[in-house]
């Protein structure tokens, strides 16, 4: 596989045309990176818990459709399918309401990650959600540490979601802190980045203690910060009318990491400036149409249409 996925997979409620009313999406960040992996042609699979109803073989049978592999085949009687009800603001900005108390996702089990589908990858890749609660945490460092133990490229994304940490910032970053030193290439926001580092200034002397490769720092329309090698540097993104931002973060980076497999990148030694400012342009173009309409899965641009999009703006 190009990438190993593992997380949650929700259902995303995102408002409807007519008032109060809202309409059933796939979605879940780590899935997201997956299926957008995979529509650039590429192997992905995706480890999650799902519950045994309606919803949970509704997101199953979206893993299928977008040809991921589904790395846990089973379902949970433990709790209901994780769901997320999505508010957009009039710029097309969102916030979040969980129903998680308890949700699938969270039943996720270190027995459910298999070494030998960790060794047969070349990327693995989590996010912060699934360290939010026991055993999933487990099972989710279990995989950052098995492909970190394997040489394989370990890419994190911070993914702060205030509910499912109980507003606790802190709380959230010393677990993360707790994986950084597996971690290859990390994905933040800028909000995220100050839960991790104190001021951008500090952010090489940061890279430099856990040994990270590369951060992106996604600000949205603006395209992302780069920190690379001693240096760090803008990326400019392209000019959208933005309609929902559900998923942009992860269509970037599931589609900078499609880039750096298109180059034959088995390890992150191997990434250079210039290869990493090109993933970042493509990954800029992913997000920028996936804004364009509704919804996190069904947004996520094919490779085709990516690079139609770069054609148009040289």
């Amino acid at each position: 596989m190009d990438i190993y996925s593992i997380g949650e997979m929700v259902i995303d409620f995102t408002p409807g045309t007519e008032e109060n009313s809202y309409i059933k999406n796939a979605g879940g960040a780590p899935a997201n990176v997956a299926v957008s992996v995979s529509k650039n042609g590429l192997d992905a699979g995706m480890c999650c818990s799902l519950g045994n109803d309606d919803f949970g073989h509704f997101l199953k049978n979206v893993l299928i459709e977008n040809n991921v592999r589904c790395l846990k085949n089973d379902f949970t009687d433990k709790a209901i399918t994780t769901m997320a009800f999505v508010t957009l603001d009039k710029y097309g900005d969102r916030s979040f309401t969980f129903a998680r108390k308890p949700g699938a996702d969270m039943f996720l089990d270190e027995t459910d990650v298999k070494e030998d589908d960790v060794k047969n990858s070349y990327i693995v890749h989590a996010s912060s959600c699934s360290l939010s609660a026991s055993p999933a945490d487990r099972a989710t460092i279990k995989l950052l540490k098995l492909g970190f133990e394997n040489n394989k490229i370990v890419s994190f994304d911070m993914n702060y979601r205030n509910l499912m940490w109980n507003d606790d910032k802190l709380a959230c970053s010393k677990k993360v802190l707790e994986i950084m030193q597996y971690v290859d290439l990390l994905k933040v926001s800028e909000e995220e980045l100050s839960m991790l580092v104190d001021g951008e200034s500090n952010v090489l002397e940061f890279m430099k203690k856990y040994n990270i490769t590369f951060i992106a720092e996604t600000l949205g329309s603006k395209g992302a910060k780069c920190f690379y090698e001693g240096e760090m540097f803008d990326v400019p993104g392209l000019k959208v009318k933005c309609v929902d931002a559900t998923g942009a973060g992860d269509s970037f980076w599931g589609a900078f990491l499609s880039y750096l497999r298109f180059n034959n990148v088995t390890n992150a030694n191997q990434l250079t400036k210039e290869l990493v400012v090109k993933a970042t342009k493509y990954g800029n173009a992913s997000g920028a149409i996936c804004v364009e309409s509704k919804g996190a899965i069904s947004s996520i641009p094919t490779r085709q249409q990516i690079e139609n999009l770069l054609l148009e703006n040289e």
